[in-house]
Order: C-alpha cells, then sequence, then structure tokens
C-alpha cells in the first residue's frame, strides 16, 4: 500500500466526446472536496448514502467583484471579514453519493454527472484538484477496491477484460470472473490444499512419536483429484484466451484461389488488394469479425508454391508461421483445378500447424456449378457471395463456447496459466515424493508451494510488483 492510498482521488469514470460524462472521487475527504464545488439544497456531508442530488458546480474566487476600490478592500480585509466571494457556474450537474464501505472502492464515493464538454470536464477535475483531491492513477479505484477487499485479484483483473470486451463470449468470460466463479473454483482448491497440510503440520508437531495423520493413500487420491483440476482449469486457457483477444482463423492455399476475395467478402469491405496475378499477398493482413457473438483474427496469407521470387519466399514463410499460431485454418481449393495433379501438388504442402480445426472450402463454384464437392468439403463463391453463410456455421460450430454458457470455468489470463502451470509441477513433485517416500517437511513444502501459485492468481498472496504491473494497464478512472 502506498504512503497515499488514503488520499482522496478523482478522474473522469467515462470516455470524453459523449453527451454526458462522469467524474469519480474516492477517499476520506471525497464528500468534503466535492462539497467546497457543489451548490446544492444541502451539503452532501447530510446526504443518505445511494441519493441522487441535482445543484451545480461553481468556481469560487477569493477576489473582489470588479468596480471595488483598494480602499474598499482594505476596509474589508481590516475589519476580518473575507472579501466578496464571486461563484462562477461551470455547469448544472447530478452527484451520487456512496458511503464507505458499501461503495466500489469501500471508500466514500462521489460521482459527478455533468455535460461532456471537454472543458467543462477539464474544469470539474480543476476544481476537485484545488478543493484537496489528487489525480488518480490507472486502475487506482479498482486497485483501492482489491485492497479493501471488494474483490479478488481475479475479479480485479476481470473488470480490465469487461471494459475491453468486443463480443458476446468476451464479455461472458469477463463477467462470469468478474462475478466470483473463478474465485469459487481457486477456493476450494486452497481450502483442500490447507487441510492436507494441517495432517502434514501435525505430523511434524508429533514427529518423535512417528505417528501419520494423513493416510497416504487417501492424500495421494486428493493430490491427485487436485492436480486433475488444476490441470482442467490450465488446459481451459487456449479456448479463454481465443475467446478474449479473438479466435486466430488463416486462410491458407495455393496463390490465385480467392483468399483475399473472400477475406473482404467476410469484411463487408475492401480490405485486402485482390488481383488475377498469382502471388499478389506478400504480406499477411490480419482483420477482426464478429460472427454469432465470437470474434475471429482472420489472416490472409500468402499463397503457398514453390517460387525463387525472395519477397514471395517472405511472404510464404509467414504463412507457416500464420499456421503454426491459428486455432482454425480454413484451406482453400480452386474448382476449376481440383481435379489438376499440379494444382494438387502444390496444395498438399500446406504444413500441419496447432490449429485445432480445418475446414476445407472449394471456391469459385460460380464457374464450375457441376462439381462434385469432396467429403466435408464446404463449396461457395466468394466473388458473389454464395455459401458464406455455411462457412460461417462452420466457424461458429468449431469454437466450443458451451461450457463457458454453462458455468464451467475458463482461463484466459497468461498471469493465471502461468500460475496454474507453476503449482501442477509442484503438485507432480509432491506426488514423485509420495512414490519416494519423501519426508513429512519436504512434502509440506511442496504443497506450501502449490497454495502459494494458486494464492497469487485470487490475490491472497501478492507484491507490489504484482500489483503494479496489473492495475498500470487500467484506464484512468477506474
Amino acid at each position: 500500500m502506498t504512503p497515499s492510498a488514503h488520499d482522496t482521488i478523482v478522474a473522469p469514470a467515462t470516455a470524453s466526446g459523449g453527451a454526458l460524462a462522469v467524474i469519480r472521487l474516492s477517499g476520506d475527504e471525497a464528500l468534503a472536496v466535492c462539497d467546497r464545488i457543489f451548490r446544492g439544497r444541502r451539503p452532501l456531508a447530510q446526504a443518505q448514502p445511494y441519493t441522487l442530488h441535482y445543484g451545480r458546480i461553481v468556481d469560487t474566487s477569493d477576489e473582489p467583484e470588479s468596480g471595488s476600490s483598494e480602499q474598499d478592500v482594505e476596509r474589508t480585509t481590516s475589519a476580518d471579514i473575507r472579501p466578496q466571494q464571486r461563484e462562477r457556474i461551470i455547469d448544472d450537474v447530478v452527484v451520487s453519493v456512496f458511503r464507505t464501505p458499501h461503495s466500489y472502492t469501500g471508500e466514500d464515493v462521489v460521482e459527478i454527472s455533468c455535460h461532456g464538454s471537454s472543458y467543462i470536464v477539464s474544469e470539474v477535475l480543476r476544481l476537485s484538484l484545488r478543493a484537496g483531491a489528487r489525480m488518480a492513477r490507472p486502475g487506482e479505484f479498482t486497485e483501492r477496491a482489491f485492497l479493501a477487499g471488494r474483490m479478488d485479484l481475479s475479479q480485479a483483473e476481470a473488470v480490465a477484460d469487461l471494459i475491453a470486451s468486443s463480443s458476446q463470449t468476451a464479455h461472458a468470460l469477463a463477467s462470469a470472473q468478474m462475478r466470483g466463479g473463478y474465485s469459487d473454483a481457486l477456493k476450494a482448491l486452497r481450502e483442500e490444499l490447507v487441510h492436507l497440510m494441517s495432517l502434514l503440520e501435525l505430523e511434524l508437531d508429533f514427529s518423535e512419536e512417528d505417528v501419520e495423520f494423513a493416510d497416504r493413500s487417501e492424500l495421494r487420491l486428493t493430490m491427485q483429484r487436485l492436480d486433475t483440476e488444476i490441470q482442467r482449469l490450465r488446459d481451459s486457457f487456449s479456448l479463454g484466451n481465443a475467446l478474449k483477444r479473438g479466435v486466430a482463423v488463416a486462410l491458407v492455399g495455393a496463390p490465385n484461389v480467392g483468399k483475399s476475395t473472400l477475406l473482404n467478402r467476410l469484411l463487408g469491405e475492401e480490405r485486402a488488394m485482390v488481383s488475377e496475378i498469382a502471388g499478389t499477398t506478400r504480406d499477411a493482413i490480419e482483420e477482426t469479425v464478429d460472427i454469432d457473438g465470437v470474434l475471429f483474427r482472420f489472416i490472409d496469407t500468402a499463397g503457398l508454391r514453390r517460387t525463387n521470387d525472395r519477397l514471395e519466399q517472405m511472404g510464404i514463410e509467414r504463412t507457416r508461421a500464420a499456421i503454426a499460431r491459428a486455432q482454425i485454418l480454413i484451406h482453400m481449393h480452386d474448382a476449376e483445378a481440383l481435379g489438376s495433379a499440379s494444382v494438387r501438388e502444390e496444395e498438399v504442402q500446406v504444413p500441419p500447424g496447432g490449429a485445432q480445426h480445418t475446414i476445407e472450402v472449394v471456391n469459385k463454384m460460380d464457374r464450375c456449378p457441376d462439381l462434385t464437392l469432396p467429403v466435408g468439403a464446404i463449396g461457395l463463391s466468394a466473388r458473389e457471395g454464395k455459401g458464406m453463410e455455411a462457412l460461417r456455421k462452420a466457424l461458429r460450430k468449431a469454437v466450443d463456447t458451451e461450457r463457458l454458457y454453462q458455468g464451467d470455468t475458463v482461463v484466459s489470463s497468461a498471469r493465471h496459466y502461468e500460475a496454474l502451470a507453476s503449482a501442477h509441477l509442484s503438485l507432480s513433485r509432491a506426488l514423485e515424493g509420495l512414490d519416494q517416500h519423501l519426508s513429512t517437511d519436504l512434502l509440506s513444502e511442496e504443497l506450501r508451494s502449490v497454495l502459494y501459485y494458486l494464492g497469487t492468481i485470487t490475490g491472497e498472496i501478492t507484491t507490489d510488483e504484482i500489483l503494479g504491473n496489473i492495475f498500470s494497464k487500467f484506464c484512468i478512472g477506474k
């Protein structure tokens, strides 16, 4: 916790450019700071929590009104009476009041709803700073919520993911994590580990009597069950990361098969350059499309063929790299040349990658309407838009989101994945130790490591470095 952790902070809570803006204050003096610049029916210090108050934000100056002489000012001052204050109205506003501990940050919070003019927002911020607040750091509101115990660290991270979500599934993923479903799963794991460790600690306390409070066969079964759950969470990362960032789909095939035309059709705009000249696409073009609530990242790649052109060879190498990182491959064939041995020889050079699904597509079916398609292939005409709905359905079917909507815990953070991987390694060492009759103190140490790594996810165990790295990525005002 920083020395300024109890300061009253202020920041815009909404993006600039809208009709309305919200400016948030949080801290012990939030109500007092706002009272210095707000004029309503009564002071906010007297307000009940969860109430709205209409009034005005004013700029109060200690300068005398124009027309007053220096002698008037001197006489007023000598009489120990403050100079007449001027109040310049900045805006009509509505102020929301939330009191500790039942607020987002766990502190007193005031939210000022004003018009969205950049001048008005900057003036309200300037006056708040002059009244005793300071500008919030990125993520400081959510950091205070975490430190106050209003949410754990995984829930705090989900706040940023929710703000950044750009599809229905990314939103559902962040919402489930923010509501604590992920936290509940980790809490159950930690409770079982604590129980195991308590039994082992008892053995250490009675080491001279050579007793076993933890039956080793039951201990093994429990540890194996925990490891299975940890691996299940870890394995869900490939899905969670794809849903969060967009499912990578590589468009691959021979040159001039229609990959760029298909990308343009999916995007609904002329994004990729289309030409009858083979090898036009020299570099990978990446664009995103939302299909039925799932964000897909389509990568238009250079055509795969043998070539002596150095630039085209570089494009083909990037194609292979795109295939390696794609979750889905759309392998395109030319309907006109599907039976050509030369074309078939080139197309089989598509290298295997890490893709979980491959969708075979036969393009230019408008030129060969009577062609018999290979089993499982989708026929389409990217130029005319025919068969696109079948392709969209195949893409959506290739992404299993049922487990997400059925309430299963899905990991989407690389930080969480690394912690789970480390927990798995420590638990594996503990299981190996059982086979080797590892001493109780060393076995307990391995389980303590598992507990540590799981604790770093939810924040039971954390450092200033971890907190700084997480909350620095938030927007200011959240």
